[in-house]
């Protein structure tokens, strides 16, 4: 049975009667100040299809270092982790990533003041009935108490302390997951601390806008969570690691009007994604002519990989009739555009995800390469085969099974009986939603560098191509992501962690303008004529901007910030992000005082210039919080 923010008296002698508990946790933080030494406790069990799926846990320091980092593998479905906290080193922040696979309880001593900041829009844990927690509005603050029913809790019920005043707020069910209820709190001259009881048990959606988004076990454990100064050192070796990937987008199955043309000069993509209908191309042959040429002409992307697939969201197929013909339409396309570039070709829409099983995605990727490599021409027109293109390449996807559907399992499977036919690893990474957990992407194509192997000059014996990716998969999207700061702040990460070994090739953002049932674009669409930037497109921009060739080596002792060196012969760049809401002073080892340019682009969305002091060498600046930046410089002329 679950437990919830209930005070234990557990016989257990490794717990004290004084513990609490907080469980099941999900998605979102916990902010821990002891006030004397304490010993944090979190257990795990099984949620869902957890046996498929590895996951991380990260405890950081007042200053926002990391104290503690648990690695749970896919076979550690069920366990535990002790951390020792002392009261000098507090606020501590334990992080539960989301999307989670499993329950999280956790446990520390009632004298440690905690408080938990859950997710927005997604569920941050599963509850039992009767759960009780409290929360703080400070003096003239309009706050709005929201919260969202995932098949679970259907209500929230908020009483003020000081006057018993009531507030109910409904949770209705929603045809679009970015939907929710919301019930603004009247404005009180004074603080003002209220109680928040939950209705119902299972999945629990709840949060706070307008004030800080806190609640407490006890009303007097409620406070301001200290956002003490970071540190982060920097030392740069002028060493290539290798190149960075194209940065590219998932671009329409329609030609674009000319009025966007502006927003997609604004992005710069360097690749692109795309879909082929084969059911389309069977009956009309030359229908993507005119929106293959345009991209490659007027926006110079040479470089795309391509999915073959159906309309209707139709995903599987069979090397049967339509197959061919849609396969031979495509590959006379290709050669059509002129013999520019490299379009890589996959056979499948996840195949993982989608095929009956892999035996029958095997057999139709066998017959399906045969045909393309007996094709007159394909290899000289640019054409190359990716496999699986898989939902989720480390994990599993998102469906029952997932432990028998894992896309590196299926990746080696078929690397096994198809390697010759193979010329690029192709995947789509989806769910990594927390900032903290971006790092997963470095680890992913890492395990993908390890699965092709390495070539005489150290590089992927195959491409790798993480084709589509985005915060969620679908339309299980939220607004306070994917419509604000935060997915710029996501992107740069995902890019810096994806690009940090110089082993990854191509990176697309999936997709590039919104669309009515998957709002999850760099564009907003305002009306069939009108485009703009949305923040995601916007920080696409700024990287954009200070992206160079080649990855050079950097030592990063911080874990909220980010950063990659890039060189493109004499020019430097060290692109990076501040994740958290902190201040960092950073400091890099230049070796010398070049004339270095600092600039910062912060959450209004606006780039500006930042100030930089360099001493004997060591360059240092202040970096706010939630703020992406660009250092560049021209290299002296005797660096290699």
């Amino acid at each position: 049975m679950k437990r919830w923010l209930l005070a234990l008296m557990l016989a257990a002698s490794s717990i004290q009667a004084a513990d609490l508990q907080w469980g099941d946790l999900r998605d979102g933080s916990l902010y821990l100040q002891p006030e004397a030494e304490d010993s944090l406790l979190v257990r795990w069990r099984p949620a869902w299809q957890a046996d498929a799926n590895a996951e991380h846990l990260y405890l950081l320091d007042g200053h926002g270092r990391l104290r503690g980092e648990r690695s749970i593998s896919a076979e550690e479905v069920r366990g535990e982790q002790r951390w020792a906290l002392s009261a000098s080193d507090g606020p501590y922040r334990l992080e539960v990533p989301g999307y989670s696979f499993r329950d999280y309880q956790v446990v520390h001593s009632d004298s440690t003041r905690a408080q938990f900041a859950p997710a927005k829009v997604h569920f941050s844990a599963e509850v039992d009935p009767g759960v009780e927690l409290y929360f703080r509005v400070k003096a003239g603050e309009r706050a709005r108490l929201a919260g969202k029913f995932h098949g679970g809790v259907r209500g929230l019920s908020a009483q003020r302390l000081s006057d018993g005043l009531q507030v109910n707020l409904a949770l209705r069910p929603y045809p679009a997951y970015w939907q929710f209820d919301q019930q603004a709190l009247p404005v009180s001259p004074q603080e003002q601390v209220w109680r928040l009881r939950l209705q119902g048990r299972g999945k629990a959606a709840f949060w706070l806008d307008g004030t800080a988004n806190l609640f407490a076990q006890r009303a007097d454990q409620l406070g301001d969570v200290a956002n003490l100064p970071g540190q982060v050192r920097l030392r740069l070796q002028d060493r290539v690691l290798g190149r960075t990937p194209l940065l590219g987008v998932n671009l329409p199955y329609v030609l674009p009007p000319p009025s966007s043309f502006p927003v997609l000069d604004a992005l710069r993509p360097q690749a692109a994604g795309y879909y082929s209908f084969m059911d389309v191309l069977a009956h009309q042959p030359d229908y993507e002519d005119s929106w293959r040429r345009l991209y490659q002409r007027r926006f110079a992307i040479t470089q795309d990989i391509t999915l073959l697939a159906g309309s209707r969201r139709r995903a599987e197929f069979a090397a049967d009739r339509l197959s061919h013909d849609g396969l031979d339409a495509w590959l006379a396309a290709t050669a059509r555009l002129g013999g520019q570039g490299l379009h890589y070709l996959a056979f499948a829409d996840e195949p993982n995800l989608n095929y009956r099983d892999y035996a029958s995605y095997r057999d139709f990727f066998r017959a399906m390469a045969e045909r393309v490599r007996a094709w007159p021409g394909a290899y000289e027109a640019g054409v190359r085969i990716a496999m699986p293109a898989s939902s989720r390449l480390v994990g599993g996807p998102f469906t029952r099974d997932s432990k028998q559907r894992q896309g590196l399992a299926w990746a080696r499977r078929l690397l096994q009986d198809q390697d010759a036919q193979i010329d690029a690893l192709a995947w789509h990474e989806w769910m990594v939603r927390d900032l903290l957990a971006t790092r997963s992407y470095r680890d992913s194509v890492r395990q993908a560098a390890a699965l092709v192997g390495l070539d005489a000059q150290g590089r992927p014996r195959k491409a790798l191509l993480i084709d589509q990716t985005n915060l969620s998969s679908g339309s299980t999207l939220s607004p306070y992501e994917q419509d604000s700061h935060y997915a710029g702040l996501w992107w740069a990460s995902v890019v810096i962690n994806a690009s940090a070994d110089g082993l990854l090739d191509m990176l697309n953002w999936f997709h590039v303008a919104d669309e009515p049932q998957w709002p999850k674009g760099m564009v907003r669409v305002l009306d069939e004529d009108r485009f703009e930037l949305k923040p995601v497109g916007l920080a696409q921009q700024f990287i954009q901007r200070h992206w160079l060739g080649q990855v050079l080596t950097l030592d990063n002792d911080a874990f909220e910030v980010d950063a990659l060196a890039m060189a493109d012969a004499r020019r430097r760049s060290l692109l990076g992000v501040n994740k958290a809401d902190r201040l960092q002073q950073v400091e890099l080892s230049l070796g010398r005082c070049a004339k270095v340019q600092l600039e910062l682009f912060g959450p209004d969305n606006r780039p500006r210039t930042g100030q930089v002091d360099c001493r004997q060498g060591q360059v240092s600046f202040q970096l706010p919080g939630q703020t992406l930046f660009a250092l560049t410089w021209n290299a002296s002329r005797d660096a290699r």
